[in-house]
């Protein structure tokens, strides 16, 4: 079942449209905690019905991260420092490929602030139910997040 999530969500990410933004964001870990603070907080929007789409190259940093979540939880690994600092990694990354802009731009902040959130609370979490527990809540934010964006 989990293989199956994985590939769906994988496959939602690869059937994207390309899209060429003229407006590159250069963003880094430290700049992006400051302009996530500007965006108000809320539920996520589609784009009229519609999801919405990430440049190329943000996607292997999203796939990955759900590749990580996946292999934790199927191997029943129990290191969530580890986990969570490698999800670090992969949201660094993400932040740093960004092009997007406009709208689609604010709706990601949407989605990455709260997660990056979990993934905090996950590397400082001590107690191994509740270290479960963010696993799932993790979890739960990558189906999010492939419901509205491509």
């Amino acid at each position: 079942m989990k293989k199956l999530m994985l590939l769906g969500i994988s496959s939602i990410l690869f059937w994207s449209c390309h899209q060429n933004s003229e407006h590159a964001h250069n963003h880094d870990a430290e700049s992006h905690a400051e302009h996530q603070h500007n965006h108000a907080e809320g539920q996520l929007e589609l784009n009229n019905g519609k999801k919405w789409t990430m440049n190329e190259e943000m996607k292997p940093f999203v796939l990955k991260g759900v590749d990580l979540l996946q292999v934790y939880s199927q191997e029943k690994q129990t290191d969530n420092v580890r986990l969570a600092k490698e999800l670090k990694e992969q949201n660094d990354q993400l932040i740093k490929s960004c092009t997007m802009d406009g709208k689609g731009h604010d709706e990601l902040h949407k989605w990455l602030h709260p997660h990056m959130e979990l993934v905090n609370e996950l590397e400082a979490e001590k107690n191994p139910e509740k270290a479960i527990a963010i696993v799932a809540k993790l979890h739960d934010s990558y189906m999010e997040f492939s419901k509205y964006f491509n």
